[in-house]
């Protein structure tokens, strides 16, 4: 009797476990795709008011100097915005293996 305890023990260890990682799984997605929505808008409004800066420009140099500046300021932006979702990968895949880590401790024999 004891070890059907044991087993139905691990069991509901296992599934609160399963559910705290597809918590953790669905809370990091959410994360991501918050910051790859908020990473769009900004790029499309910095597109915008290049395009209006551009339509008012006359002369060549000008043009060039603002499309200059715009790249650069699109590539620093990239770099960070991938970063951050980087980190933000990190983070879920740490928070969803982390009620996995506390079930395994739970079936080691303690020393």
């Amino acid at each position: 009797m004891a070890g059907f305890d044991k087993a139905q023990g691990f069991g509901k260890e296992q599934f609160e476990a399963l559910t705290a990682s597809s918590a953790a799984v669905t809370k990091g997605w959410q994360s991501i795709a918050a910051e790859s929505s908020d990473y769009t808008k900004k790029s499309f409004e910095k597109s915008r008011v290049l395009a209006e800066k551009l339509v008012t420009v006359k002369k060549v140099d000008e043009a060039v100097q603002l499309q200059t500046e715009f790249a650069k300021s699109a590539y620093e932006d990239f770099v960070a915005g991938a970063t951050r979702i980087g980190e933000l990968y990190t983070v879920m895949a740490k928070d969803a293996f982390k009620p996995f880590e506390a079930a395994a401790r739970s079936l080691t024999p303690a020393e």
